[in-house]
């Protein structure tokens, strides 16, 4: 079980957006990152467009903790290795394109790559 509620998942996944802090070593926020989330079953991720080279996901590398605020609910969170596997890499893929299809590939394929999969982080409610 993840840990969140069936209308923290709908409202969260359903986002449009998504505002992620993480916490720096003296426990204190980051500045809030705005990025794409997306659901897979009872999980929801985030990706890096940078890979693992990216500020914000060097960030969440410090503690493994923030704050996300997406779909009207904010919450605490852990940042989890995704423990990615090629399955799941690829429906994670899938419902970036199908989420955010209208923006075309080529701004898509900033979350669908190589590189961003590398940086894949699972939000774990706290």
């Amino acid at each position: 079980m993840s840990g969140w509620t069936s209308d923290e998942l709908t409202a969260i996944g359903n986002a449009e957006e998504l505002e992620l802090a993480s916490r720096r070593d003296d426990g204190s926020l980051r500045r809030p990152v705005t990025m794409w989330v997306v659901r897979d079953g009872d999980d929801l991720y985030v990706r890096c467009m940078n890979g693992p080279d990216g500020a914000w996901y060097r960030g969440t590398r410090t503690r493994h903790e923030g704050h996300i605020s997406a779909g009207g609910l904010r919450r605490d969170v852990t940042f989890a290795d995704s423990d990615a596997g090629r399955d799941l890499d690829d429906r994670l893929d899938d419902a970036y394109r199908a989420k955010y299809h209208r923006y075309g590939p080529d701004i898509v394929g900033g979350v669908v790559n190589p590189g961003a999969r590398a940086a894949t982080i699972r939000l774990v409610p706290r």
